[in-house]
């Protein structure tokens, strides 16, 4: 099992926006069957205005159909680009981190 952990780096005063993003998107992955995706903010830490979100697939190949859009309807993923639409004017930067779940 792989913990996948999305980072984003919101631009100040952005952060409430792209968090209403990924609650929705969260929600969607359910609907579609993707599993739960939990949604964190920074209460203190690195940098401020962070926001985390993080989910957790079976192994890589799962991850890697996720990310290709396997099992997800053209409805579903019109709904998904209808969401993240504008993304990138509220976020700086972001990155990934996989890991491994050893128990």
């Amino acid at each position: 099992m792989l913990l996948i952990r999305e980072i984003m780096y919101c631009k100040p005063g952005k952060v409430r926006p792209m968090v209403e993003k990924f609650i929705t998107m969260a929600k969607l992955n359910e609907k579609a069957g993707l599993g739960r995706m939990r949604v964190m903010t920074d209460f203190c830490g690195e940098r401020y205005w962070t926001i985390v979100s993080e989910f957790e697939v079976e192994n890589m190949k799962s991850f890697e159909e996720m990310m290709q859009g396997a099992g997800i309807t053209p409805e579903l993923a019109k709904e998904f680009d209808d969401i993240m639409k504008g993304y990138h004017d509220l976020v700086d930067y972001g990155r990934r981190e996989i890991y491994k779940i050893e128990s």
